[in-house]
Parts: C-alpha cells; structure tokens; sequence
C-alpha cells in the first residue's frame, strides 16, 4: 500500500532547503542505504531547481509541485512545474566537447545516472518529472 506526501513551492531558489527539510523526514525513516537516500536528495534538489529556472524561469507566482509516494520497493518523486514544458531530446549532451564548459544542462543527466528510473514529461501547463528508486537495485554507490 502506498503512502502520498505533497508539498507546494513558489518558484524562488531559496525554498529548496524546505523541499530538502520536507523529504528527508520521509526518506530517512524508508529503507534506503545512505548512498541511496544522498541519491535521492540529490535528484531530489536538481529537478526542483530545474522546475523552478528553466520550468517556471523564476517566475515567484508560479509554483513547484512534490508528491513523494512511498511504494513496497521504494519510492516514486514527481516535480512539476508551470512552465512552458520541453522535449527532453532537445537537451544538449552536457559530455558533448561543446557542451563541457556550459553552466547548465546537467541536471537530467545527474538524476538519470542517481535514479533507478526517469521520466520526463510534457503536460498542459508544465513538465512533470517522474523519478523512482527501488531499495533493492544493486547500484554502484
């Protein structure tokens, strides 16, 4: 039987520490490794970041969404946001030797490479990312 947590952001940087605060109260009390748990927070921090920059721009009266559904071998996290969504396909390869010295576009390829999986998502009005890891994946870290 799963179990849903919600919280609600404006789009403002600053308020990722309460997403942080928010998720780490239920993660740490699941069965995840610390490895897996600092993988969850992790993606945890880059999809909220990326809803709130590239999703919302920084608009403040736009919000970000986090629902954490606890599930019998892990966890489910979806962000979303009220931007204008995106094709994921378009992302630059940030290990392109182009792409080494841009600022952003990693942030998809950091929870890819943390989650067991990813999904991406366009909806009428915004993206939903969709991540999940199980407690029993035999990853590397």
């Amino acid at each position: 039987m799963s179990k849903m947590h919600r919280f609600k952001i404006p789009s403002n940087p600053e308020k990722i520490v309460d997403v942080d605060a928010f998720a780490e109260k239920r993660i740490d009390r699941m069965k995840f490794t610390r490895d897996q748990r600092d993988d969850i927070a992790i993606s945890i921090s880059e999809a909220v970041n990326n809803a709130i920059v590239h999703g919302n721009r920084g608009d403040p009266s736009k919000s970000v969404r986090i629902e954490l559904e606890e599930l019998d071998d892990g966890i489910r996290i979806r962000v979303r946001d009220q931007g204008m969504g995106f094709d994921p396909s378009q992302v630059a390869d940030p290990r392109d030797p182009e792409n080494l010295l841009v600022e952003s576009g990693r942030g998809l390829l950091i929870i890819h490479h943390l989650m067991d999986e990813v999904h991406v998502i366009p909806e009428k009005g915004g993206t939903l990312v969709e991540m999940i890891k199980r407690f029993n994946n035999n990853d590397d870290g």
